[in-house]
């Protein structure tokens, strides 16, 4: 898939998928969600490296030593931002200088492609089967999170291999939105959110709730939907979503 490909299916400029592709910019939530509609993966996909393993530091990028940045994980070719390797907003993965990965023959050899007729992206995503496992236990200070537009931060609080539910911490910061120009966001699954601190608005298709510490929420994930933080203070809470997959 082109970088215009992917813009027309998110229906966002090409330019701005080419930054958040290497990291000069960051996703609103609600393009992040049509991302990877687009690309058919789930959000959990985004967090951390794709082969697993390893202490990480906040931001999702391996910490120094680990398994995880090792030769292996730096030769998966998968562009920084959009599926996994990097943090989204963040630098590229190492090994990405120039957009060609290294050590991309491994890669090609573990999947069998033939690297002159598949793109990067396909190759990344023909990975996506090695899933992750995230805890049991993960400490406040060793949590992989993703910096998106309009002052949101997600924090992943665990994973499961062969599940997709979104166990989220999820921070909007004053002023924060799930999308820059407030549109109304549609993406699959269900969504469950309990609040901790601050205080959020959710449009909820024609209605507007204001959810203060303690409020939680439940909905389809169809009905068009979006957050703002109109607070002084953060905006905290506890977040699942179960994706539904095809």
């Amino acid at each position: 898939m082109t970088v215009r490909g992917l813009a027309r299916l998110v229906d966002v400029s090409a330019s701005l998928i080419s930054q958040i592709e290497t990291g000069k910019s960051n996703p609103s939530v609600s393009t992040l969600y049509a991302i990877t509609a687009a690309l058919d993966i789930s959000i959990e996909d985004v967090f951390g490296d794709l082969m697993g393993g390893g202490p990480r530091r906040a931001g999702g990028v391996p910490a120094a030593g680990s398994a995880a940045a090792g030769p292996v994980a730096a030769a998966v070719p998968v562009p920084a931002g959009v599926v996994a390797g990097a943090p989204l907003g963040g630098a590229p993965f190492p090994g990405f200088p120039s957009g060609e990965p290294s050590g991309g023959a491994d890669v090609a050899a573990a999947t069998g492609a033939d690297r002159s007729a598949t793109s990067p992206t396909t190759q990344g995503l023909r990975m996506l089967q090695h899933k992750r496992r995230v805890g049991p236990v993960v400490a406040a200070d060793r949590r992989e999170s993703l910096q998106l537009d309009s002052g949101v931060t997600w924090e992943l609080l665990g994973q499961m291999p062969d599940t997709h539910v979104d166990f989220l911490r999820i921070t909007y910061a004053p002023g924060g939105s799930s999308s820059g120009a407030g549109v109304l966001m549609r993406h699959s699954g269900t969504e469950w959110g309990h609040m901790l601190a601050g205080q959020l608005t959710l449009t909820l298709g024609f209605d507007t709730y204001v959810l203060n510490p303690g409020d939680s929420i439940s909905f389809d994930c169809s009905t068009p939907h979006s957050y703002a933080n109109h607070g002084v203070e953060p905006a905290i809470g506890v977040w699942f979503v179960a994706e539904r997959f095809r």
